[in-house]
């Protein structure tokens, strides 16, 4: 049993990329759907799909890279944690990496990264930062 979903996606998509994977599958929730479109919306991740069906619903996830072969996904950090939760007020929300990195957030209005939450003036919990 997994105890940190988040954690663990984002961990599994880190090691596909060191060892350059086209894609990456990982099992099935609304919440790691959520996430994967974000981070898509960002460039971070290429086509995001479900296979499969029941409690055997897979999430595959397309992994991109540049001309040079190297991996958008450079690090990875799981912020709020299952023993201890973070949240951040809106005006908390900062630039990750001077701007070169991405901040996603589980906010009231869904999953959103750290510019919508700047832009719509929310705060949540603050999930996780890539760069």
């Amino acid at each position: 049993m997994i105890t940190d979903p988040i954690g663990d996606f984002i961990v599994r998509l880190k090691n596909a990329t060191a060892v350059r994977k086209a894609s990456v599958a990982v099992p099935f929730s609304k919440l790691k759907l959520a996430v994967a479109l974000a981070l898509r919306k960002s460039g971070y991740l290429g086509e995001v799909s479900e296979e499969g069906s029941g409690i055997h619903k897979t999430l595959v996830v397309e992994l991109l890279y540049d001309a040079e072969g190297l991996p958008r996904i450079n690090g990875v950090k799981r912020i709020s944690k299952p023993g201890r939760r973070l949240y951040a007020k809106a005006r908390e929300v900062f630039p990750v990496k001077y701007g070169k990195g991405l901040m996603v957030l589980s906010t009231p209005q869904g999953i959103v990264t750290d510019r919508e939450a700047r832009q719509n003036r929310l705060g949540g919990e603050t999930l996780f930062k890539i760069w």
